[in-house]
């Protein structure tokens, strides 16, 4: 079925994919979700909790794995933009670094606890070997995860489609984040109940759990491969036969404008957010459940499951919403839902009626699955607006940078976070925290990632691309180039 948009006079068909092509596609979420996040949503419980590891060390580790990135991502989107094959230029990298991500998963967490106590210049070898898995396993996680959002912004040119594909890939991240949720859940199992302490192994918990995933993460590369195709490949991309240059290529991505404003709207919810996957747990376990490590793990499953609820919610509800006042609007109401969720962990996360903290997190969940949901459809928007001026279709530069720009916001905030931990006076010896303590973790959780939603709202505004300039701009490109 196809339908009519019109800008300027001239019609525009209404480019509909297959519902099939867009739940394929949106499958390779669990494999970014997995690859990717699962490591620092567990890395404070593992390194931290069960093994002693000071959390500003686990902190500094999650930072220093971004300022690595800042090599590999843009490497990874140079070498996608500029290969040439037969399967083209996307699927082939999605296909092998998905495998080998997911078979190479458990690798992040093969420490002993027998190394906690072996110091080299002066930490401990646990921190060392955060460091050196990371740096092993970054490039085979970025070399699936670049090429894989490249594809999405090039498997429709239509305005609307856009935020559909987006749609569906939004709901699948919600479903496989729920996944991130249970991991310490999975380490109550009774097999790895330590006898005689009613304590668990952690470490072993997640061992045996990354393993898993990991099979699973294999298998979805591979019906990714089979069941998604590159349109603008097969359409522009082999009419050119001129290599994209790396270093031309970052600086012609950093000087679009839409694009950087668009960063920093990215940046300012995931560096004020990304707290929450720390500092909320902490005050789930040691507040809201007073100690109790096995509760607290189980509320934060829950948690996971009203996350993943409001995300399901929100999507549909925000993509009707960009369809009737713009996906610049419909950005800034997720941005006051998250507003009202974040701010409101004051008073939902109490130990008197524990259950209302998962009020909060559903809000949170709604707020992140939309606002990331539309922030994707913007950037194939200006992808567009990119080719345009330059006569480059460079999804995978676009991409690295904004991948780049987020994780290494999203790190800063487990960074932040381990510090104000530290500054706090938090200790994982203690079940039972001091009441300062507990009083600025609280404050930290409800005000920083406010400040950074008000941020995003601020430079979303500033974004020209309206409706109506997509379209114009949609359709001097096929007045150039023809349709894909």
């Amino acid at each position: 079925m196809q339908e009519s948009d019109v800008a300027n006079g001239k019609s525009h068909l209404r480019d509909r994919l297959p519902i099939s092509t867009k739940v394929a596609y949106s499958l390779g979420t669990a494999i970014d979700m997995w690859g990717l996040w699962l490591y620092p949503a567990v890395a404070f419980a593992v390194f931290n909790i069960y093994l002693g590891i000071e959390p500003w060390l686990v902190g500094l580790a999650l930072t220093l794995i971004r300022i690595y990135d800042a090599i590999v991502d843009p490497l990874m989107g140079w070498l996608s933009d500029n290969l040439r094959s037969k399967h083209g230029r996307r699927r082939p990298f999605i296909l092998i670094a998905g495998i080998a991500s997911g078979l190479c998963l458990p690798i992040l967490f093969l420490v002993s606890p027998s190394w906690v106590e072996i110091k080299f210049l002066g930490v401990s070898a646990v921190f060392w070997y955060m460091i050196v898995s990371t740096m092993i396993y970054i490039p085979i996680i970025s070399a699936f995860t670049v090429p894989y959002y490249s594809l999405g912004a090039e498997m429709s040119p239509d305005y609307e489609e856009r935020t559909s594909i987006m749609s569906y890939r939004s709901v699948a991240q919600k479903i496989s984040e729920l996944v991130n949720f249970y991991a310490l859940r999975f380490t109550n199992l009774a097999w790895f109940l330590i006898p005689g302490t009613g304590q668990k192994n952690t470490l072993l918990g997640i061992q045996v759990y990354t393993a898993i995933l990991g099979v699973i993460m294999a298998i979805l590369a591979i019906i990714i491969f089979f069941k998604t195709k590159e349109r603008y490949y097969e359409k522009v991309v082999v009419k050119s036969t001129k290599k994209i240059s790396i270093l031309s290529g970052l600086g012609e991505t950093l000087r679009c404008a839409p694009f950087r404003k668009m960063m920093v709207v990215g940046a300012a919810f995931t560096l004020g957010t990304s707290m929450v996957g720390s500092l909320g747990y902490y005050t789930t376990v040691f507040y809201v459940c007073g100690g109790d490590k096995i509760m607290g793990d189980n509320w934060q499953f829950w948690m996971g499951v009203a996350f993943m609820l409001g995300g399901l919610l929100g999507v549909p509800l925000h993509a009707a919403l960009a369809h009737r006042i713009g996906k610049r609007r419909a950005v800034v109401v997720a941005c006051l839902v998250g507003i009202c969720g974040y701010g409101g962990s004051w008073f939902l996360y109490t130990p008197v009626i524990q259950w209302l903290q998962t009020i909060a997190s559903g809000l949170m969940g709604m707020s992140a699955a939309s606002l990331w949901m539309l922030h994707s459809s913007i950037g194939a928007d200006v992808i567009d607006h990119d080719e345009l001026h330059t006569g480059k279709r460079r999804e995978g530069s676009f991409t690295a940078c904004a991948s780049y720009i987020l994780k290494l916001g999203n790190s800063l905030g487990y960074y932040f976070s381990g510090l104000i931990l530290t500054w706090t006076g938090f200790t994982w010896k203690l079940k039972v925290q001091a009441p300062e303590t507990i009083f600025w973790i609280r404050v930290s959780l409800a005000s920083l990632p406010v400040a950074g939603l008000i941020i995003a709202i601020i430079f979303v505004l500033r974004v020209r691309l309206t409706k109506r300039r997509s379209l114009e701009n949609r359709r001097k490109l096929e007045d150039r180039r023809g349709r894909v």
